[in-house]
């Protein structure tokens, strides 16, 4: 009885010595994120497929406050990657010299325009993400508002206190969104027709929000009219049977791509380094494309059912450098003028 209590003893020690290396051996990454939440399980578990020793650890916001965070923690840096956060975002945290280029396994399968244009990028795309327009036809239908084509008729004052959008310097959607409109009418420094613009704007928002997504639901849910948003999220809420209609304005449409880095300071080089590999794969891919119309390989993504076939010949023209070198000064101009009307945190 004694020997076989030992030997007992002896293969449970065992057991739990096993247990401990392989817990030893498994990495944990860090990885802030601002895909969406309802986005995670399935991206971590395709990961997974192939690196189950692994673990992702994900700290999720909105993409303003992820880019925000992520500068304040310049010199103490935390994240090990950054994965479905704006490239503009990225572009602003390479020029401060605070990612590790790498060319990832599926670099040459990836559109030129859709990565960062060094030999060895600081940054790679995923998918396009671009403006729409969430407009709920049984609201509008009850108020008698006819369904705008453009956001020049947005401005109209029939839609006054009818309109929600992103605020830029929370959401990556809004920030895209005051990109595309200074790019198709003029900044000239806070002077130009995109600045007149959102002056007429404004004079119909009645809110501006603090998430990309909840525009499109705050119309969905019937609260406003119209939710200026992105294409995800209106798909997914009329696939679910919201009253909306998505609307894509003819003028143009605002656009940024997620994308990911490898942020300097990792102490898990070699498993960011497999993170990268396989969000830059085909596999990786064809998950982004369940998702948007645009993915940064091309020709993986089926078509959505609310988004037009020629959505990529509408995007606006878009320099990712550009853009982050007048985030700054163009976030500062934007609250001046309209942040009276954000949400409270």
């Amino acid at each position: 009885m004694r020997l076989s209590s030992i030997a007992k003893s002896l293969a449970l020690m065992a057991l739990l010595a096993l247990s401990a290396a392989a817990s030893a051996q498994k990495s944990t990454l860090l990885v802030y994120t601002a895909l969406e939440t309802d986005q995670l399980k399935a991206y971590q578990e395709g990961f997974n497929k192939g690196n189950p020793d692994i673990e992702i650890k994900w700290v999720r916001d909105s993409t303003g406050v992820i880019t925000a965070k992520l500068l304040a923690e310049k010199a103490n840096p935390q994240a090990d990657a950054v994965m479905g956060v704006a490239a503009s975002s990225l572009a602003l945290l390479d020029m401060q010299g605070m990612l590790i280029p790498y060319a990832p396994l599926n670099l040459d399968g990836i559109m030129s325009q859709y990565r960062d244009k060094k030999k060895v990028p600081a940054w790679f795309g995923m998918d396009v993400w671009g403006a729409t327009v969430c407009f709920n036809t049984v609201e509008a239908q009850k108020k008698g508002l006819p369904k705008p084509e453009s956001w020049k008729d947005m401005t109209k004052p029939i839609y006054k206190g009818q309109i929600v959008m992103p605020n830029p310097a929370s959401s990556g959607t809004g920030f895209f969104d005051v990109t595309a409109w200074l790019t198709l009418w003029g900044d000239d420094n806070g002077k130009g027709g995109g600045w007149k613009y959102m002056d007429a704007l404004h004079e119909n928002i009645a809110q501006y929000t603090h998430s990309g997504s909840k525009p499109c639901n705050m119309a969905a849910s019937g609260e406003y009219v119209m939710g200026i948003s992105f294409e995800y999220r209106g798909n997914t809420n009329k696939a679910k049977g919201a009253p909306i209609d998505l609307i894509f304005p003819k003028e143009g449409l605002g656009w940024d791509l997620e994308a990911f880095a490898i942020h300097k300071g990792t102490k898990n080089l070699a498993a960011a380094q497999k993170l990268a590999d396989w969000a830059s794969s085909k596999d990786a891919m064809m998950l982004y494309g369940k998702n948007f119309a645009i993915t940064a390989q091309p020709g993986l993504a089926p078509p959505l059912a609310n988004v037009p076939k020629d959505y990529e010949a509408r995007l606006v023209k878009m320099d990712f450098v550009k853009t982050a070198q007048s985030r700054e000064r163009v976030l500062a101009e934007w609250t001046r003028r309209y942040n009276s009307k954000s949400e409270k945190r």
